[in-house]
C-alpha cells in the first residue's frame, strides 16, 4: 500500500500536457503583489515540487504585464525566473524586444543576446506631437525596466530616435524615462532635424527640455559649414535647430589672494631696526678689539692719520689709515716719463 502511494505522488508531482496545452499557476511571487503566471505551448512539463515549467513549441508565457514567446522556454513559477530560446519576442508595457535568447532573473533584469532589437513606442506628447519611436540594437542588451527603463549595451550598439536622431558608441547605456544616454569610445551623435553631427571619446546626452550634449576627449561638433573643436564641448540643441556652444566659465579671482598686492600697513621688523645706541655699541666693540690687537702684537704708538667718515644716523666713525700707505704723485715726473717714452 505504501509503494502505491509513492507512485501516485511521483505522478502528481510531474505533469506532462500536450496538444496546445495551457498552464495557469497562481503562486506566491517575489513581489508583494500577487501576479498570476500563464504558460501556453504545444508541450508543457511541470514539476510541482520545484515549480519548474518546461515548454516546447508555440510558446506564450504571461506574467503580469509581460508577455513572451519563443521556441523553447524554462520558467520557474516560484522565483519567476525565465529562459527563452529561439525567435524570442518579449513585450512589456511600451517596450518590445526581439532576440535569439533572453533570460529574466525575476528581479527586474532582462539579458538579451543575439541580434537584439528593442523598440519603444512613445505616445504623442507636447514635446513629441506625433509621438516617437526609439530603437536600441546590439549583440547583447541588458534591460532594467523598473529602473527608469535602464538600458545597457556593453559591447557597442546604436540608440535611434525617429525625432532626435542616432547615437552610437563602443559602450552605451541610457535611462529611457529620463531621455539620458551616455556613450563611451568613438561616440557619435547625428541629428538630421538639426543638421548636426558631433562626437568625441564620450558623449553625455540629455534630451529633456531643450536638449544638451556634453562631449569630452577630442570633442567636435559640425553644423552646416560651422565646426567647433575642443577637449570638452557643451552643445545645446536649440528649438530653432541652431547649434549653441557653451562658453567656458569665467574664473572668479576674488576668491583668491592677490600675490602682487602691496600691503599699505608697514611691516614691523624689529630685527632690522638700527638705533644710535647700536652704532655706539659697535664702535666700542671695534675699539676694544683694536686695543686687544695692540696688546698681542706689542705695538704701542702707531703714526696714524685719522680720517673722519660721515655715517648714517648722524654719527661719525673714525677709520684709521696708516701713514705708511700714503702715496704722493708728482705731475712733473709724469711729464718727464711721457717725454722719454716719445724718444
Amino acid at each position: 500500500m505504501t509503494t502505491i502511494k509513492k507512485i501516485c505522488a511521483a505522478m502528481a508531482a510531474t505533469m506532462v500536457v500536450s496538444s496546445s496545452a495551457m498552464l495557469i499557476v497562481s503562486a506566491e511571487p517575489v513581489e508583494k503583489e500577487k501576479l498570476p503566471s500563464e504558460v501556453n505551448a504545444d508541450v508543457i512539463e511541470y514539476d510541482m515540487k520545484t515549480g519548474l515549467v518546461t515548454a516546447e513549441g508555440n510558446i506564450l508565457l504571461k506574467h503580469g504585464t509581460t508577455k513572451a514567446t519563443g521556441l523553447h522556454a524554462l520558467f520557474n513559477v516560484n522565483t519567476k525566473e525565465a529562459h527563452l530560446i529561439g525567435d524570442v519576442i518579449v513585450v512589456r508595457e511600451d517596450m518590445r524586444i526581439t532576440c535569439n535568447s533572453l533570460i529574466n532573473n525575476g528581479q527586474g533584469h532582462m539579458a538579451a543576446d543575439g541580434n537584439v532589437i528593442a523598440i519603444q513606442t512613445v505616445t504623442p506628447t507636447e514635446k513629441y506631437p506625433e509621438g516617437d519611436t526609439r530603437t536600441f540594437t546590439g549583440e547583447h542588451v541588458d534591460y532594467f525596466p523598473d529602473d527608469k527603463k535602464h538600458v545597457v549595451i556593453p559591447a557597442g550598439g546604436m540608440a535611434e530616435s525617429k525625432v532626435e536622431g542616432t547615437f552610437t558608441a563602443d559602450h552605451m547605456e541610457g535611462w529611457i524615462d529620463d531621455e539620458h544616454y551616455i556613450g563611451t569610445g568613438n561616440a557619435h551623435l547625428v541629428s538630421k532635424t538639426r543638421n548636426l553631427e558631433a562626437g568625441g571619446n564620450q558623449v553625455d546626452y540629455s534630451g529633456k527640455e531643450a536638449g544638451k550634449a556634453v562631449l569630452s576627449g577630442n570633442a567636435w561638433a559640425y553644423q552646416d559649414n560651422n565646426t567647433i573643436r575642443g577637449n570638452r564641448l557643451v552643445v545645446y540643441m536649440a528649438d530653432d535647430g541652431n547649434l549653441k556652444a557653451e562658453a567656458p566659465p569665467k574664473l572668479d579671482l576674488s576668491q583668491f589672494p592677490n600675490p602682487f598686492a602691496i600691503d599699505s600697513k608697514p611691516v614691523e621688523n624689529k630685527s632690522a631696526q638700527v638705533t644710535d645706541k647700536t652704532v655706539e655699541k659697535i664702535s666700542e666693540d671695534v675699539d676694544k678689539v683694536s686695543e686687544d690687537i695692540k696688546k698681542v702684537t706689542g705695538e704701542k704708538n702707531v703714526d696714524n692719520k685719522a680720517v673722519e667718515i660721515d655715517k648714517p644716523f648722524g654719527n661719525k666713525v673714525t677709520e684709521e689709515k696708516s701713514a705708511e700707505e700714503d702715496i704722493t704723485i708728482n705731475p712733473e715726473d709724469i711729464k718727464n716719463e711721457a717725454a722719454e717714452n716719445e724718444h
